[in-house]
């Protein structure tokens, strides 16, 4: 038996070269964008696996940055997996339109916490948790000297001749007020004061460092998740969606089940905005079951990784 699975001659990388010939196109001249979807465009034809070592968020934002998507794996608790999402989504922004804040009352401890935890080096203090209106901000600098982290914020925070920008404020104009005044954090407040977004200046150097990173309409890093098929899969699209994931993965051995096809359709008559990657299949009749189920995209192979056994132990 094992003889008839490798009766014919494989090939791997090492054993094929590629033979030069003239072309008339130049490097930098080459697309290699792809239109994922109709909505999510790749500057590189690139998709890291949902795969529990290999896509998490720092992976993530690695490949958006360089035009790519990553997959984050679901190998993890539902809210866990949210917050990766969650990272990538906040970890690059033109414009952050719904910036972390704190208010006066709050402790160093949480901003310390919030600071850590999403690696950002400064929040904005609002007066009430309703009202929003900007009163200070709380910086790294701010926390250098101090040891008592029960301290209100208050007592720390910077609040007098606070540098903001109005509405609209692009980020070439951000950029000239951020170098004026030497400050990192730029918020945006309204008319009434009321804090509506923040400019960072690593953001405007992540926008000249990285200037193919595939990204939304908003600026923000794409993202995707992966999903199985099981009771709790709607429930974990929920928070994923609420974290802003970009597309879900429906990551499966056998794409061509029942299961799979259920699956697609709760997605799509519950988000129907939701961009919905499935698979695995391998037949012409597998990847128009997906496609008619309401999938955006196919993934085509069953075990073609170089470690995966799922066509010799299946069969």
């Amino acid at each position: 038996m094992w003889e008839t699975k490798f009766a014919k001659e494989g090939l791997t990388f090492d054993d094929v070269l590629l033979v030069p010939a003239h072309s008339e196109v130049l490097p930098k001249d080459v697309d290699l964008s792809v239109q994922l979807t109709p909505k999510i465009k790749l500057n590189i034809p690139m998709i890291s696996a949902g795969m529990d070592t290999v896509t998490e968020s720092k992976m993530a934002i690695a490949m958006a940055r360089q035009g790519g998507i990553g997959i984050i794996h679901k190998n993890m608790g539902i809210d866990e997996q949210a917050e990766q999402v969650e990272k990538v989504k906040r970890s690059e922004n033109g414009v952050i339109t719904n910036p972390f804040f704190l208010t006066p009352t709050h402790q160093v401890f949480d901003a310390e916490h919030l600071m850590g935890k999403y690696r950002i080096s400064g929040v904005p203090i609002v007066d009430s948790m309703e009202n929003q209106k900007l009163v200070g901000i709380i910086t790294n600098r701010d926390l250098r000297f101090i040891s008592d982290y029960s301290l209100k914020i208050e007592d720390v925070m910077t609040k007098e001749d606070l540098i903001t920008a109005p509405v609209g404020t692009t980020l070439e104009d951000a950029e000239k007020i951020l170098q004026q005044y030497k400050i990192e954090k730029l918020p945006i407040v309204d008319e009434e004061g009321r804090l509506t977004g923040l400019i960072t200046i690593k953001d405007i150097e992540k926008v000249i460092e990285f200037p193919n990173a595939a990204k939304d309409t908003h600026g923000r890093l794409l993202v995707g998740a992966a999903v199985g098929v099981s009771k709790d899969t709607m429930v974990r699209i929920e928070k994923l969606v609420e974290a802003q994931v970009d597309i879900v993965v429906i990551d499966t051995a056998h794409g061509h089940s029942e299961g799979v096809l259920q699956t697609i359709r709760s997605i799509r008559e519950t988000y129907p905005e939701l961009e919905i990657i499935a698979g695995n299949v391998a037949t012409a009749e597998g990847a128009r079951a997906l496609f008619e189920a309401g999938a955006d995209v196919v993934k085509v192979g069953i075990g073609p990784g170089s470690i995966c056994t799922t066509r010799v132990v299946a069969g």
